[in-house]
């Protein structure tokens, strides 16, 4: 039901989304066969293409074109599915969306040969935007988010984090990604200067909101929904909003150390997850969620009332109660 509310609110742009889809398969073409079959794997266990779509949305408060559209958005897509083929590497993952990530059906060597070639994909694609703002952005993004991921490898299993470097970490993570989606959007539209600033305002905030309920389904969900077992970023040593309320509860740190050395059995985490819900953690990391929301709609209310707005105000909904 969640999907298909999803692909309700992407049916005015589905033409524009399944011309990025086929761009994105073109993209990956390799004269490798097992790299090929490597990125395509990862290609079609699907996604949510929020990237795309933020793309698209704020490409319509300028100038439209599909065919500069689908470069950039294609780019900003590869980036997230590169970084995910790493991010399974490091937390050592076996399934991503109910399938077998590209480590666990091939190896961790063709794992990384593969997430570095899509990146250099993600360059490629772009690399015909003849405007220099473009190429910056996405340069200065893709090394935050390998900022991101050193730091999240440093942060592993360290309970003496705070909030505050959370809140970084997902910024680079995620929030990044998102806002950058909708700057160049708006950048390649040649959108006025106010509606870029308001389009990376409004992809930052969205982009918060949108990690934060990651990390609450993580803990919420079923197995069967998330495609992988629930809790699973605590297993691989990653302090997410709701553990932060909680990591110094007395009851709960037992669970968490044995989370993070490897000796949780099953029917522990599922004790381990009933508990961390019946304390009150979900709520106030969803507040947090909610006021993100809030300022990402902020941001978008004086823009012009066209569809693109209407589409930002109900996926900026969709991101505060979905369910996967």
């Amino acid at each position: 039901m969640e999907k298909l509310k999803l692909m309700t609110l992407y049916a005015d742009f589905r033409k524009d989304l399944t011309y990025i889809e086929k761009e994105l398969e073109r993209s990956v073409n390799s004269s490798s066969p097992i790299i090929r079959q490597a990125s395509l794997h990862l290609l079609r266990a699907g996604g949510k293409r929020i990237r795309p779509i933020f793309v698209i949305l704020a490409s319509q408060f300028g100038t439209y074109s599909l065919e500069a559209v689908a470069k950039v958005a294609v780019s900003l897509e590869l980036v997230h599915m590169g970084s995910l083929v790493h991010d399974d590497v490091i937390d050592d993952s076996d399934m991503r969306r109910g399938f077998k990530t590209v480590k666990a059906r091939w190896d961790n060597r063709v794992a990384m040969y593969t997430g570095d070639f899509i990146f250099a994909r993600a360059l490629t694609s772009i690399g015909e935007i003849e405007i220099p703002a473009v190429h910056e952005l996405l340069a200065e993004t893709m090394l935050e988010i390998c900022k991101g991921e050193i730091i999240q490898i440093d942060h592993q299993r360290r309970t003496d984090q705070t909030t505050r470097d959370y809140l970084r970490r997902i910024k680079r993570k995620t929030a990044l990604l998102l806002s950058s989606s909708c700057e160049l959007g708006a950048l390649i539209s040649g959108a006025e200067p106010s509606v870029v600033r308001k389009m990376r305002r409004f992809g930052y905030f969205a982009g918060m909101a949108y990690q934060i309920t990651d990390d609450i389904l993580d803990i919420i969900s079923t197995d069967k929904t998330l495609g992988k077992p629930a809790g699973s970023d605590l297993m691989n040593g990653h302090l997410t909003l709701p553990i932060f309320f909680i990591k110094d509860d007395e009851q709960f740190q037992p669970f968490m150390a044995r989370a993070f050395d490897g000796t949780l059995t099953e029917t522990e985490r599922f004790e381990m997850l009933a508990y961390i819900r019946k304390t009150g953690a979900i709520e106030k990391a969803q507040a947090v969620s909610d006021l993100y929301l809030k300022k990402a709609l902020a941001e978008i209310a004086s823009l012009p009332e066209n569809d693109a707005k209407k589409a930002f105000m109900q996926i900026s909904a969709f991101i505060g109660k979905r369910k996967y």
